[in-house]
C-alpha cells in the first residue's frame, strides 16, 4: 500500500509542476496588446485623444514613424485643440473589436500651423528623428499632439502599446506544492523499502559440515575487503534523491512575486506610477486651474532663464519673448540707461525656485492669468512675486507684473493650487477700493501723505515705498534743489492692466501700475539745469535752460480687503524704477 501511494504521490507532483511550469511558459498569454494605424493625408497635425489612450489599462507606449522630424507633446485636451485652432488635423479612434487605430479628417481652414516647440501649454513634449518612442501614463482629458515640421503631412505610422497582466498567480503554489508532494512520495517510498525489509525477518543459518582433514600446512593470508558503507539499495535512494532535489531547487529559482497569488505575497497587478504631471483628486470646479503646477514651474523657470540672460546682454528683443507691460517697460529702460552708463545696475534677478506660493486663475479661454511668490531663504535674490498673462493659445505667458516683496508680508489665504481662483474685473465694487481706483488713491498718498483723503485706506506702518518715495521723502528732494530751480512731482496712472486675483477671505491680490513724474524747472532767466545720473544717460541730456521730466514706474501689488472688513489695504510689493525722462519744451 505504501509503494502505491509514493507512485501516486509522484504522478501527482509531476503533473503539478509540469502544469505550473506550463502556465509560465507555453499557456502564458501576451503581455501586452498593441493598436496601429497608417496615416496617408494630407493633414499637419494628429491628435490622439485621451479617450483611445485609455481604451486600455496600464501606462501608453506611443511609438511614431514615417517622417524625418518628430515632434510629440501631451497636455489637456482643451489646450491641445485650441493650440490647434482652425488647421485640418488627423483625429484617431480605437476600435475595440479589432484592436485597431482608425483615423479621420477633421477639415478646418488651415493647413499649417506655427513652430510648436516650447509652448507653455504642453506638459511635456518630445522631438526625435526618424522615430520616437515615449510611455506616458495620463488621464482622459490629456490628447497628445503629433507634428512633423507644421507644414508638411503628420507622421504617418503611429502605434500604441498597453501592459497585459498576463500574471500567472497559481504557478508558484503548483509548483512548490508538486516539489512538496514530490518529497513526500519518496518519504513514502523510502519508509516502504525499509519496512520491507524488517518484515523478511532474520535468516535461517545452514548447518555446519564436518571440517576436512588438515592436507596443507600453508593458508594464504586472506584479504580484508573494503567495508560498504551502504547497500544497493541505499545507493539506489540517494541516486533518486539527488535529480528530485536538483529539479526542485531549478523550479524554484523560476517562481518570482508574479507566480503567487496576492494573499500569499506575490505581487499585484502593476499599478502605472503617476506621470509628473499627475496629481491627487482635483477639486471639481466651474472652471480648471489656468496651469497645473507643474506647467506652472516650468514656465517661472523659462521665464527666469530668459531674464537671466536678457539682463545680462541688454537684450531688448529677447525680454519681449517673456515680458510684457511695466514689467518689460522697466526692464527695457535699464537697458538703454546701463548702455550708455555701464556701471548702472542691473536690476535684481528672479528666482526661478522654489515656488511658494500659486496662485493660477480658473479659465479655460483666454486670456489667462497666474500669480506665483518665490522665495529662495538663501538670500541670493530677494523673495519675488510675479502675475503673468497667457493673451492666446499659440502665445507664451508672460511676466507683467515682478516685483519684490515687502520684509515678511502678511499674505492672506490662497485657494490650492489645483483649484485656483477667480479674476475680478478691475471695476468691482466687492473691495474696500475699487481695483481701477487703487493705483490713483495710492498716488495721491505718496502725494499729499496724511492729507490725502485716501490715506485712511492704507496700511502704511510698514510700507517701506512711501518711507522711500512718500510725501516726507518728496519734501526733503525739494529742500535740495537749488534756488535757480524748482521740482514738482506728479502721479498718473500707468497704461497696463489691472490684475485682481480674489483671496479666500473674498478680498483680492492686486496688481496696478503707476505712474510718477519728477519735473525740474529754472526760475530764473537764463538758468542752466544739469541733469545728473540715469536721468542724464536716459534724456541724453546733459544740460538744459528748459528743464527735464523724469517718469518712474511703480508696480505695486497690494492686499485689498472685502468691503465687509475693518482692514486697511496692505502693499504687498512693489518695484520701481526710471522709465523715461527728456527735455521739457
Amino acid at each position: 500500500m505504501r509503494f502505491i501511494v509514493a507512485i501516486v504521490s509522484f504522478v501527482v507532483a509531476f503533473v503539478m509542476i509540469s502544469y505550473g511550469i506550463a502556465q509560465r511558459t507555453i499557456l502564458a498569454e501576451p503581455d501586452h496588446v498593441a493598436a496601429t494605424t497608417d496615416i496617408s493625408t494630407n493633414a499637419a497635425v494628429t491628435v490622439i485623444d485621451g479617450a483611445v489612450l485609455n481604451a486600455n489599462d496600464g501606462r501608453q507606449k506611443v511609438l511614431i514613424s514615417g517622417s524625418d522630424t518628430i515632434f510629440a507633446a501631451y497636455g489637456r485636451t482643451g489646450d491641445v485643440l485650441a493650440w490647434i485652432g482652425d488647421t485640418s488635423y488627423n483625429r484617431l479612434e480605437f476600435d475595440p473589436k479589432t484592436s485597431t487605430l482608425e483615423n479621420s479628417v477633421v477639415t478646418g481652414a488651415e493647413s499649417s500651423v506655427p513652430d510648436p516647440h516650447g509652448s507653455d501649454l504642453w506638459l511635456a513634449e518630445y522631438t526625435r528623428e526618424k522615430e520616437l518612442t515615449f510611455v506616458v501614463n495620463v488621464p482622459a482629458d490629456i490628447s497628445i499632439i503629433i507634428i512633423s515640421d507644421g507644414t508638411e503631412p503628420a507622421p504617418g505610422q503611429v502605434s500604441i502599446t498597453w501592459p497585459v497582466d498576463n500574471r500567472t498567480p497559481w504557478s508558484g503554489p503548483l509548483i512548490v506544492g508538486g516539489m512538496l508532494l514530490l518529497l513526500a512520495g519518496l518519504g513514502l517510498y523510502l519508509w516502504a523499502l525499509s519496512h520491507l525489509r524488517k518484515a523478511r525477518g532474520p535468516r535461517r543459518r545452514p548447518p555446519r559440515m564436518p571440517k576436512p582433514p588438515r592436507q596443507l600446512k600453508y593458508r594464504p593470508k586472506k584479504q580484508k575487503a573494503l567495508p560498504a558503507s551502504r547497500g544497493r539499495r541505499a545507493a539506489g535512494r540517494v541516486g533518486m534523491a539527488v535529480p528530485i532535489l536538483l529539479v526542485g531547487s531549478l523550479t524554484l529559482a523560476g517562481c518570482t512575486a508574479e507566480s503567487w497569488p496576492d494573499f500569499l505575497g506575490g505581487s499585484p497587478a502593476t499599478t502605472p506610477s503617476p506621470s509628473p504631471t499627475d496629481t491627487a483628486d482635483p477639486v471639481i470646479t466651474d472652471k480648471p486651474p489656468a496651469v497645473t503646477v507643474s506647467q506652472l514651474e516650468s514656465i517661472v523657470a523659462k521665464v527666469a532663464l530668459t531674464a537671466q540672460q536678457a539682463d545680462a546682454a541688454r537684450d531688448s528683443d529677447l525680454i519681449e519673448t517673456r515680458f510684457a507691460g511695466p514689467a518689460l517697460e522697466l526692464r527695457e529702460a535699464n537697458y538703454d540707461i546701463r548702455r550708455v552708463d555701464k556701471s548702472y545696475a542691473q536690476l535684481a534677478a528672479i528666482p526661478s525656485s522654489p515656488v511658494q506660493v500659486t496662485l493660477p486663475q480658473q479659465n479655460d479661454k483666454w486670456p489667462r492669468t497666474f500669480t506665483v511668490i518665490l522665495d529662495p531663504d538663501d538670500g541670493t535674490v530677494p523673495a519675488t512675486a510675479m502675475m503673468l498673462v497667457q493673451e492666446a493659445p499659440r502665445e507664451n505667458y508672460k511676466a507683467v507684473y515682478v516685483v519684490q516683496l515687502e520684509a515678511s508680508p502678511t499674505l492672506p489665504k490662497m485657494a490650492a493650487a489645483d483649484v485656483g481662483t477667480q479674476r475680478l474685473q478691475p471695476d468691482v465694487k466687492l473691495l474696500a477700493l475699487q481695483p481701477d481706483q487703487l493705483a490713483m488713491a495710492y498716488g495721491d498718498v505718496l502725494l499729499k501723505g496724511e492729507d490725502s483723503e485716501f490715506f485712511k485706506y492704507f496700511d502704511v506702518q510698514n510700507d517701506s515705498l512711501i518711507k522711500s518715495v512718500g510725501f516726507d521723502a518728496k519734501q526733503k528732494r525739494k529742500k535740495g534743489i537749488p534756488n535757480i530751480a524748482k521740482m514738482e512731482f506728479g502721479s498718473v496712472v500707468g497704461d497696463a492692466e489691472v490684475i485682481p486675483m480674489v483671496t479666500n477671505d473674498n478680498g483680492a491680490i492686486v496688481a496696478v501700475y503707476l505712474n510718477e513724474t519728477e519735473t525740474v524747472r529754472p526760475v530764473e532767466p537764463g538758468a542752466v539745469i544739469n541733469a545728473e545720473g540715469a536721468v542724464k544717460s536716459l534724456s541724453g541730456v546733459s544740460s538744459s535752460t528748459k528743464g527735464t521730466i523724469a517718469t518712474y514706474g511703480d508696480q505695486l501689488l497690494f492686499y485689498v480687503p472685502p468691503s465687509t472688513s475693518d482692514e486697511q489695504i496692505v502693499l504687498i510689493g512693489w518695484a520701481s524704477g526710471l522709465i523715461a525722462a527728456k527735455e521739457l519744451k
